[in-house]
């Protein structure tokens, strides 16, 4: 990809997020990028039924790179089942567990007895300094643990998710703990996580390819933007 090599000058290790096997495919010839995520809706929307024959597909493109699978269950119980057979497909798959469930219940219990049991984990769905500190408080991981934190829908209701990541050093997290920054909305998100110090992003293919405007000339993006108005205006016709 044009201007990947961007991604060697951060800190931040770039996780692509999706469902698409072909992409997962490509991106995993990339050095620069580390790892992988998906969601039960990026799965609904790319036409995926069979989990776990995605799994093992998933599993054959990696390069032996990390990819998050989350669990599909609201019940706490079964969450645990889950996880417990999604983690047995192999060494470099993270689990995501919700920070609750539908009902809002906590599920850190849950996610004790998992990394007891050495399974990696991904918390999903974080979007309040309260939830990291209830898991902080009652987990003591035994593995890597990543907490996603969904910056972008932080940031859709007007809170700066920056806020967040700010008062982490608060809550002394254990050293296993990794942040996430979630849910990005624009690629300028990538360098904004990368100067708030989180050790992980997640971005889909759409967003992390406008990595090529890095550096871009504004004044020539500006005649850019114009020419793309007036050729549009020609095409359509239009006049007054």
């Amino acid at each position: 990809m044009e201007n990947i090599s961007v991604l060697d000058g951060l800190k931040i290790s770039v996780f692509l997020d999706g469902a698409n096997l072909q992409d997962i495919a490509e991106y995993s010839e990339y050095s620069q990028i580390k790892g992988f995520t998906s969601n039960p809706t990026l799965m609904a929307k790319a036409g995926i039924s069979d989990y776990s024959t995605f799994i093992i597909e998933c599993l054959k493109v990696l390069n032996g790179k990390p990819i998050s699978f989350e669990v599909v269950s609201d019940d706490i119980d079964e969450m645990y089942e889950q996880a417990v057979r999604i983690s047995s497909f192999a060494k470099n798959i993270y689990v995501k567990i919700p920070i609750t469930n539908s009902k809002g219940h906590d599920t850190s219990k849950i996610i004790q007895k998992l990394t007891d049991n050495n399974i990696k984990l991904n918390i999903t769905a974080i979007t309040h300094l309260s939830q990291i500190d209830l898991i902080s408080k009652n987990v003591l991981p035994k593995n890597e643990i990543i907490l996603s934190i969904f910056s972008g829908r932080i940031a859709d209701t007007g809170i700066n998710p920056e806020l967040i990541y700010s008062s982490l050093n608060k809550l002394n997290l254990d050293q296993n703990f990794k942040t996430l920054w979630a849910s990005p909305r624009e690629i300028y998100n990538l360098y904004q996580a990368n100067e708030c110090n989180v050790d992980i992003i997640t971005i889909t293919k759409d967003l992390l390819v406008k990595i090529k405007l890095h550096n871009k000339d504004l004044l020539e993006y500006s005649k850019e933007t114009v020419q793309m108005f007036y050729e549009d205006g020609l095409k359509n016709k239009l006049s007054i």
